[in-house]
């Protein structure tokens, strides 16, 4: 998965200038010999204090050093709280995303990955257990990809993982930049497959994708190249198509919806 050349090189640091001006005098030589550190060896109550563990006359512990103890820090939320999304009206319906819970959309996503036009290209057809795999993957790690069943009307019909391309893997094989944003779909249900709804929910989750995450710029997929209804449908939803990108496991269109342009394409 695709990333912006960045890689340092290691020989453009301005070197120091240690050239001496006419009548400047030479600096002595460094003393390589001398230490470079104090011995400063502080009292026992301070570090006591300083550890909060200093008692009150009484053995009780004072609030000041209470305060003093480190606490623990909240995780950041790297996708701006999916959950919290909520609902958003578009032209097939009220359309949500809603994080998966494997207890309870595992057999439904797991039917899905099984049908032969989505097993082509996600390779989760098989038992459950691959499914419950790939989808544990994700809710254990930072945060960094959110699966999701896609909501229309009251009805799960999609399955959605929206997570950080500049974080993925994807970032090696593209030129990413800070907070892209990237998404996998799949309609599970086959009677909506075909009539354009891919192309209006991509529009509207993309969109959705932009007004929840104010510091990202770019919405980017990576469907496969050879998944032609696939990548027309991006294009169709307001994508363009910026290049090809060799992955481990496939040749992908890489696809970006700008927020400089999404009141234009």
């Amino acid at each position: 998965m695709p990333p912006t050349d960045a890689s340092a090189d290691a020989g453009t640091a301005p070197a120091t200038d240690t050239s001496h001006g006419p009548g400047e005098a030479e600096a002595p030589p460094e003393d390589t010999d001398a230490e470079d550190t104090l011995d400063l060896r502080l009292p026992g109550e301070l570090l006591a204090f300083l550890a909060g563990q200093v008692p009150d006359a009484d053995g009780s512990e004072p609030a000041a050093a209470t305060r003093l103890r480190a606490v623990p820090p909240v995780p950041e939320d790297l996708l701006d709280q999916v959950c919290g999304w909520g609902p958003t009206d578009t032209p097939a319906g009220v359309f949500q995303l809603v994080p998966v819970r494997v207890e309870r959309d595992l057999p439904l996503v797991g039917r899905w990955m099984n049908d032969p036009a989505v097993a082509a290209f996600w390779k989760l057809d098989g038992t459950q257990d691959r499914t419950e795999e790939h989808l544990n993957a994700q809710l254990a790690g930072d945060g960094r990809s959110v699966p999701c069943l896609g909501v229309l009307d009251g009805a799960p019909m999609s399955y959605w993982e929206i997570y950080r391309a500049d974080l993925d893997s994807l970032a090696r094989y593209y030129p990413a930049r800070p907070h892209d944003t990237g998404i996998h779909l799949l309609i599970g249900d086959v009677a909506r497959r075909g009539q354009g709804l891919g192309r209006t929910l991509l529009r509207s989750v993309a969109d959705l994708v932009l007004d929840r995450r104010p510091a990202c710029a770019r919405v980017v997929a990576e469907p496969d190249i050879r998944n032609t209804p696939s990548v027309a449908a991006f294009l169709g939803a307001g994508f363009r198509f910026a290049a090809e990108a060799e992955l481990p496991d496939k040749r992908a269109a890489l696809m970006v919806r700008d927020r400089s342009l999404r009141h234009l394409l």
